[in-house]
């Protein structure tokens, strides 16, 4: 894509002999919404991984804006620098358990990010306001569903104003009357512009609220392109397997 916000070149990460991610590339505008969709084990999330260097890939860069990163051989403070321009949601909240909602998000801001304390704290109320828990500022971990903790992480993700926000699988952990909260505040997100990348298994969103569809497997792109063109007239003979099926088992569930 021209002038893209962020471009994503060769990356490939291997565990021992096992060859996960085999060259993979992608491009994304400012505002773009990315859903990546595909089987189990298809190298979705150690891609995310690789972008906010949670794990170290073999080869690849990453492009934010003017700057590029080696996601291989990267220095520790251009790696905070990253860290700093890209927000992060995790499947599993990882939340400070001995903080509260407020505290949680506060604490890139002033650990990482240098924001001083009286502002982290208007910062993060707004941002814990933007996901629906401005009367949750003081509850601890413990004292929310997971639908309410997935949302702190998505409040401490975007109140450090990120370039991307990655989103690992951020409803698998959740019951499934609980998904539909966080996916609401993921696509208030993207009326409002923000960029994302989002690992999801959640066709719905990936179909209705994503730009632009990458189906993996076998740690390489299969297919890609809008919604309407890979969840209506998909190419690949993979692609309409893996869509099939998942609409197989939405009807049996």
């Amino acid at each position: 894509m021209a002038d893209a916000q962020v471009i994503v070149s060769g990356v490939k990460k291997s565990f021992e002999d096992n060859l996960v991610l085999r060259d993979v590339s992608l491009s994304l505008q400012s505002g773009d919404v990315v859903a990546i969709l595909g089987p189990s084990g298809s190298g979705k999330s150690t891609f995310l991984r690789c972008l906010d260097y949670l794990e170290r890939a073999d080869a690849g860069t990453l492009q934010l804006g003017n700057d590029v990163y080696d996601l291989h051989d990267a220095s520790n403070k251009q790696i905070l620098e990253v860290r700093r321009r890209t927000g992060f949601v995790f499947q599993n909240y990882n939340l400070f358990i001995n903080k509260t909602a407020l505290k949680n998000v506060m604490e890139p801001l002033v650990c990482a990010h240098r924001v001083p304390k009286e502002d982290a704290e208007r910062i993060a109320k707004e941002a814990l306001d933007k996901v629906g828990l401005s009367d949750r500022y003081d509850y601890y971990p413990s004292q929310l569903s997971g639908g309410q903790q997935q949302r702190v992480s998505i409040a401490r993700a975007i109140a450090v104003k990120p370039e991307v926000i990655f989103f690992d699988e951020p409803t698998s952990a959740l019951d499934p009357e609980l998904i539909g909260e966080v996916l609401s505040v993921m696509k208030n997100l993207a009326n409002q512009g923000i960029t994302m990348i989002v690992v999801t298994h959640e066709m719905r969103f990936a179909r209705n609220v994503a730009t632009h569809v990458v189906f993996m497997e076998g740690g390489v792109i299969v297919e890609e392109g809008s919604p309407e063109q890979i969840f209506e007239h998909p190419q690949q003979s993979r692609t309409r397997q893996f869509l099939q099926q998942i609409a197989d088992d939405a009807a049996i569930g």
